[in-house]
């Protein structure tokens, strides 16, 4: 028996995940910056994730995929038979056009510009763009300050459409959290 069809028909719905970079960098970690310079600001897919409806989620669902990107060893074939490689990815790059948090975030006047907002005017601003709720994860960057790090998004089973999430990740931010310029 295949672990990959159980691990797919067993999910609820799939968590869209997308990290702002400069969070992730902006902390004692820090990154290793290209030759050309830092990125330009963006949401970047940090994954699309299967979950079970309780908040739980399968792994590694074909251990012997010898495909080597991380995300989709963890997370990608746990959407088999439905999406393949390519659809898995294909699915997150559309879905993170479609949502275009950036732009949601600044018509709503919330700028990469390193002060602080409010965390209700984030979700709003994100919901009044997609019509959905996110689930909003705050980081410490190196001087210890909150910032916004990465943002759910709950997307139906067949990747197509967004969803309300029935469940949320565990953690907090505070009620305002800084939004860094990178």
């Amino acid at each position: 028996m295949s672990l990959t069809p159980l691990c797919f028909t067993v999910t609820g719905f799939r968590f869209l995940l997308l990290c702002l970079t400069g969070s992730y960098c902006d902390t004692k970690q820090s990154c290793c910056y290209p030759n050309t310079g830092k990125p330009t600001v963006d949401f970047g897919i940090h994954g699309l994730w299967p979950n079970y409806k309780d908040g739980s989620y399968p792994l590694n669902c074909d251990p012997n995929n010898s495909f080597n990107q991380a995300k989709w060893e963890k997370h990608g074939t746990c959407s088999e038979p439905v999406l393949i490689q390519y659809g898995y990815f294909d699915i997150a790059l559309s879905l993170k056009g479609n949502t275009n948090l950036l732009k949601a975030l600044n018509s709503a006047g919330i700028n990469p510009d390193g002060n602080s907002y409010s965390l209700v005017n984030i979700k709003n601003a994100i919901k009044g763009a997609i019509g959905y709720t996110p689930w909003i994860e705050c980081n410490v960057d190196a001087s210890g300050i909150s910032q916004l790090y990465q943002i759910y998004l709950c997307v139906d089973t067949s990747g197509s459409d967004l969803i309300e999430c029935p469940v949320f990740p565990k953690g907090k931010c505070g009620s305002k959290i800084e939004f860094p310029s990178f």
